[in-house]
């Protein structure tokens, strides 16, 4: 963006300098030295006579320049004032004479009075052939700025030291047409000229003449002489959209004020961006310190001294944690469970966001780890009560997973379904049963209780063992859809080897 300012700068200096060369090699007197006065013998080429600020008769030479078009002082000064910076802004009343800006510049304008009008006349030296070659090559270059900077989208336009436009683009001039009330020469944007420094880039703000639209344009002036040069951006869009986020920002702010969860985003410099309340609760740290920006580091480090994190083996060993912490938080790999002295339990886990961001949530979970515990030392505990029934229990599940077994269910039925990671089934398991009993039809009607979902009641049924005993089978509906299977045996079996020598 420097870099197109710049050539904008040069093109319009360029431009400038081409429009003093032009006037300097056009056709005019030569001053003497001392105090200028205009020669006799040769018919100034620019010359207008005016009346009340207007133009009432000019030469053609004076109406080429001014393209045919301009007829006041106001437009006539403009056409000049880059050569003669101290025209003022009136015709003067009186004779008065006005130097060119550059010491090397011959050329001077002559005001008169001539009856009840004013004659202006600019008067230069004669142009020799060089002088018309030099003429001819910045002509053809003046004409490519203009175009240049005619044609560029973007507006561009000069201003003298009273911060008055004295030239402009075509973008500059369409945007005037938008202005209320504008008046040739104010400025419509509010650049002041005055306290600037060589080059400085501000936002303004530019609102239609009905007042319903605003177009934003960040505008950079640059010092050239005694005016400066002006350089628009339309950046409407930019700043729609940093509207945009940051109303979402303060959207999710809000939103995220009344999470229970602790929320802290850091941005890709690793600086904290956002966090909510609920950060504060969990973690202890002080509002001030969070609304200072803390980095990463210095965030996990005041965990730290603060015992609101495990407490690391030794310092040297935490840094590289964090290292593997934030690269881990950066691939959506990092979920931790952080129990703290103090008997709280946390859920630490790290996410990626857009733009390199990272955002680090902190749950409470000591609840549902207590809920955890206390649920597991019931199952324990139950556990232990239905190991010590002498009956074999079997608990099945609503879709026919075996839930609960206890010790004589095992013995009885040698299996031990907890040494494998499959789940058993209540087809694996009667079909366990039907290898050490003899054959029953009750078998497959037990299997269509277990799953079956209505108009379920207890009933029971008796099988023999291999071994020879009876065992009374008990079908009991529990809560849940579960089926409660006992095994009651009615009498004693005998041990497979004790029964194996008498069939002998």
């Amino acid at each position: 963006m420097i870099e197109t300012y710049d050539f904008l700068v040069v093109c319009t200096a360029a431009a400038i300098t081409a429009i003093i060369l032009l006037s300097v090699l056009a056709r005019g007197n030569d001053r003497p030295a001392g105090r200028p006065h205009p020669r006799q013998d040769v018919e100034p080429a620019i010359s207008v006579l005016l009346k009340d600020d207007m133009i009432v008769d000019a030469t053609d030479e004076t109406r080429d320049l001014m393209a045919g078009k301009n007829i006041t002082w106001h437009d006539l000064v403009a056409s000049l004032r880059a050569r003669f910076p101290s025209l003022p802004d009136h015709v003067p009343r009186e004779r008065q004479l006005f130097s060119s800006a550059k010491p090397d510049d011959d050329g001077y304008i002559e005001v008169d009075k001539v009856g009840s009008r004013m004659r202006l006349t600019l008067c230069d030296r004669p142009a020799s052939s060089a002088d018309l070659h030099q003429l001819r090559s910045a002509q053809s270059e003046l004409d490519l700025l203009r175009i240049a900077l005619g044609t560029a989208p973007n507006p561009i336009w000069k201003s003298d030291s009273k911060n008055r436009t004295d030239w402009s683009n075509k973008a500059y001039d369409t945007l005037t047409a938008s202005v209320e009330s504008y008046q040739p020469g104010a400025p419509i944007f509010d650049v002041p000229s005055n306290g600037l420094e060589h080059m400085r880039t501000r936002r303004t703000c530019l609102t239609s003449a009905r007042g319903d639209a605003q177009r934003w344009f960040d505008i950079t002036s640059a010092q050239h002489g005694a005016s400066w040069l002006h350089f628009g951006i339309d950046v409407t869009a930019v700043v729609r959209a940093e509207i945009a986020q940051r109303n979402f920002v303060q959207t999710l702010t809000k939103t995220f004020a009344y999470l229970p969860i602790g929320l802290a985003i850091f941005d890709r410099n690793r600086q904290l961006a956002l966090f909510n309340p609920a950060l504060i609760d969990l973690t202890q740290l002080s509002a001030e310190f969070l609304s200072g920006r803390p980095n990463l580091l210095s965030f996990f480090d005041r965990l730290r001294e603060g015992r609101m994190m495990p407490e690391p083996k030794n310092y040297h060993g935490w840094r590289e944690q964090m290292a593997d912490l934030v690269a881990a938080a950066s691939d959506d790999r990092y979920s931790e469970t952080w129990s703290l002295a103090s008997g709280l339990t946390y859920k630490v886990t790290g996410r990626p966001h857009p733009d390199g961001a990272i955002a680090f949530l902190f749950e409470d979970i000591s609840a549902e780890i207590s809920l955890t515990r206390r649920f597991r030392s019931e199952l324990e505990l139950s556990q232990c009560v239905i190991d010590t029934l002498d009956d074999a229990i079997a608990i099945f599940s609503q879709n026919g997973v075996l839930s609960f077994s206890n010790t004589a269910y095992r013995t009885l039925w040698k299996s031990d379904p907890d040494s494998s990671f499959a789940e058993m089934t209540v087809v694996d398991a009667t079909r366990q049963w039907q290898e050490l009993c003899h054959p029953s039809p009750m078998w497959g009607e037990l299997r269509d209780f277990v799953v079956q979902g209505h108009d379920r009641a207890a009933w029971e049924m008796r099988v023999t063992h291999r071994n020879g005993g009876q065992i009374l089978c008990q079908i009991t509906p529990v809560s849940g859809g579960s089926t409660l299977v006992s095994f009651a045996c009615e009498t004693p079996t005998l041990p497979i080897r004790q029964l194996d020598t008498q069939s002998v």
